[in-house]
């Protein structure tokens, strides 16, 4: 492992001290100060590898919370981090497939179409001309990730002694129980199929297939799928791809994922989320990649995750202590509220759905993580071990969300109330006696999903040139 590394030097603080508060030159400064600090992190997490770029990953994604100097040095790890070597690669395939590379393809990449903390992925052509991607594992990251592990249990340990109020233990317990799973790409490809199946009904999805017969626990081989990442805006406007459409269709994605189903991909940075225009239908698609990392929910956690997020879009306060407090929150029912929406306790108490999110706000947000990082570090220690993984999503959702220029827009807030009012509906039909209230909780559904489609479209005519229109008509109709 590297040696830690001091992220801001003696000359800096010195130099703090000669500068007056709030001034250009302390802006200028303090932009040093971070750029200095994210290089430093970036490069650390390059020396150690493995589960270091994990974090570094998601550190990249927090658009919303971080300064910009550390996101969009951070960006690099979502494709670029370190690569193994071709001999290393060969030596992977050789031991796991008892075949040499010209056996298996007619071409292979040297060059590999990115590299992530546990794997990279090359692009190769089968005899039958089929392009595939070959996902194959770092050599020596089993061993790595356990060592990790180890060592983040003695630094967080030593942090806990120094400062007490600081419970970062959950990261480890969460660690040894996902990094296993993450490792083995057989799994990996069930998951990549199971999602596949279950939301196979929005076409815009577009999961790769699996090539079983080239696959083990640390090859994984699938149908190659091109395109840009997904915060990439500039491809986006180069191939014709609506911004507001992909920010939309995400969030479709994510709430059937989590409200409906509660299986739910649990790594989203904008590596493993691609935008593309199909090559046979033209329409825009979301192909989903990486698909090691799932939560699976509980059906009375979900439900009261449900209920929690129909009370913040509605700005229910009683819902919302009450649903909060199911969750584990306890008396942090008001942080945990303001952290599951990435929103502000002002925001939260008008109703998300009906508050646009604001620079002040998101500088609010900012210096409140600093300062309430006891009581956050207190709340992640006693919300259900199924949340930790949630929270995580949706930094990466709300990062991709910043990026698109997109976050708390209508569209998400209704497409989540759609996903909310079906997944309570199935649950009461699942509960009935009789088939007289089966149908009155459908009929209800029907009704509540009926409202809101029409919300949605009144959302849509007031924002259109008919729906100014209309408007300037109004008054020389009286």
């Amino acid at each position: 492992m590297a040696p830690p590394t001091v992220l801001i030097s003696v000359d800096y603080i010195t130099a703090f001290k000669h500068v007056e508060y709030d001034t250009e030159e302390y802006w200028a400064l303090k932009s040093k100060v971070h750029l200095r600090s994210a290089e430093r992190l970036r490069d650390l997490c390059c020396a150690n590898r493995g589960t270091f770029i994990k974090v570094g990953q998601h550190l990249g994604a927090l658009d919303y919370l971080l300064p910009e100097e550390y996101t969009s040095t951070l960006k690099v790890l979502h494709s670029q981090a370190p690569q193994s070597s071709m001999e290393e690669i060969q030596q992977v395939i050789r031991e796991d497939l008892g075949k040499e590379l010209s056996e298996l393809f007619v071409s292979f990449e040297v060059k590999p179409q990115g590299a992530a903390s546990l794997a990279q992925v090359h692009k190769a052509v089968l005899h039958d001309g089929r392009t595939v991607a070959i996902k194959v594992q770092h050599p020596k990251v089993q061993k790595q990730s356990s060592r990790d592990i180890v060592i983040m249990e003695v630094m967080l340990k030593a942090v806990h002694w120094l400062f007490p109020n600081f419970a970062f233990m959950w990261l480890v317990e969460e660690a040894k129980k996902n990094l296993p799973l993450e490792l083995d790409f057989l799994n990996e490809g069930h998951n990549a199929e199971k999602v596949a199946n279950m939301l196979a009904h929005f076409s815009f999805l577009k999961v790769p297939l699996i090539h079983w017969d080239l696959s083990t626990k640390r090859i994984l081989t699938m149908e190659f799928v091109e395109g840009g990442h997904i915060n990439d805006r500039d491809y986006m406007k180069k191939h014709g791809i609506n911004v507001n459409q992909i920010s939309e269709n995400l969030g479709k994605m994510y709430s059937e994922m989590i409200f409906v189903h509660g299986f739910v991909h649990c790594d989203p940075h904008p590596g493993n989320v691609l935008v593309r225009k199909c090559p046979r239908s033209g329409k825009t698609q979301i192909a989903l990649l990486d698909h090691g990392l799932y939560q699976v929910l509980q059906p009375a956690f979900r439900l009261d995750y449900c209920r929690l997020w129909q009370a913040l879009i509605k700005g229910d306060m009683s819902g919302v202590e009450r649903y909060s407090l199911r969750l584990g929150a306890g008396d942090l029912y008001a942080l945990f509220a303001c952290v599951v929406t990435s929103r502000s306790w002002t925001a939260v108490n008008a109703g998300i759905s009906s508050v646009p999110v604001t620079r002040s706000e998101d500088v609010e947000i900012r210096n409140n993580a600093s300062q309430y990082l006891p009581q956050i570090s207190e709340l992640l220690n006693r919300v259900p071990r199924q949340m930790l993984l949630l929270l995580k999503t949706n930094d990466l959702l709300r990062g991709i969300e910043t990026t698109l220029q997109t976050r708390a827009s209508s569209s998400s807030f209704i497409n989540m109330s759609r996903c909310c009012v079906r997944a309570m509906a199935r649950h009461r039909r699942s509960k009935a006696r009789s088939w007289r209230r089966r149908i009155q909780i459908t009929l209800a559904e029907c009704v509540d999903l009926w409202t809101l489609t029409m919300y949605e479209v009144f959302l849509r005519l007031s924002g259109s040139p008919l729906g100014h229109w209309l408007t300037a008509l109004l008054p020389f109709l009286h």
